[in-house]
């Protein structure tokens, strides 16, 4: 897995912390790089997109899907709206609730906040490509068996943050996983029955199961 998500695990820096720095780092770049126009980008032969729709090719759950976006567009917009993967959800739409987690290239990204245009040629796992109500991962599993929902509306990015998190932390304390969830929020406060998920998550998958 990535140096990037084990620097989130870091005692002190919790998930939320660490993905709100990438955020404000994000920022910051688009401060100093965005001041070219878009004639000057033309003249050193930049591709300009937009504003208009442009074709992307996104690769979500081993399969690629091919559709036309305009750059403002949000990976969660381009999920739910264009390819009807509605598993993600939109809930505060700010990179605050995690509601809309999924996996880019191993790592959890809240999909509100990164453009579907900055996905293209990137691994994305969504909810919908982890497991079935037939077929479970051990994850999803494991949430049934604790009551680990209520509502649902935070339970699918839970599930994906859970899963990404496991790949990297297979033995983790109790307050391993808060740290490593508390980019997650569950406004039911089924926090004791996902904290229980995911402790026994870990055990179903030792020994890559």
């Amino acid at each position: 897995m990535s140096e990037k998500l084990k620097s989130s695990q870091v005692p002190g820096v919790s998930r939320r912390g660490f993905l709100k720095g990438l955020g404000v780092s994000g920022v910051a770049t688009g401060l100093l790089t965005g001041t070219e126009t878009p004639t000057e980008a033309a003249e050193r032969g930049s591709p300009i997109k937009g504003p208009g729709e442009i074709p992307i090719t996104l690769q979500i759950n081993g399969k690629k899907h091919q559709l036309s976006v305009e750059p403002r567009v949000t990976l969660l917009d381009a999920l739910r709206n264009r390819l009807d993967l509605t598993g993600s959800k939109k809930v505060c739409d700010r990179g605050t609730c995690g509601a809309c987690t999924v996996i880019v290239d191993g790592q959890p990204v809240y999909s509100c906040s990164m453009l579907a245009v900055e996905a293209e040629g990137r691994a994305i796992t969504t909810i919908e490509g982890l497991g079935t109500a037939e077929n479970m991962n051990p994850v999803q599993k494991a949430f049934v068996k604790h009551d680990a929902q209520q509502c649902g509306f935070c339970t699918p990015g839970f599930v994906v943050a859970c899963t990404a998190f496991l790949k990297t932390n297979p033995n983790p304390t109790l307050e391993d996983a808060r740290t490593g969830l508390g980019g997650n929020l569950c406004r039911c406060g089924t926090y004791a029955g996902i904290m229980d998920a995911v402790l026994d998550a870990a055990k179903m998958t030792k020994g890559g199961a």
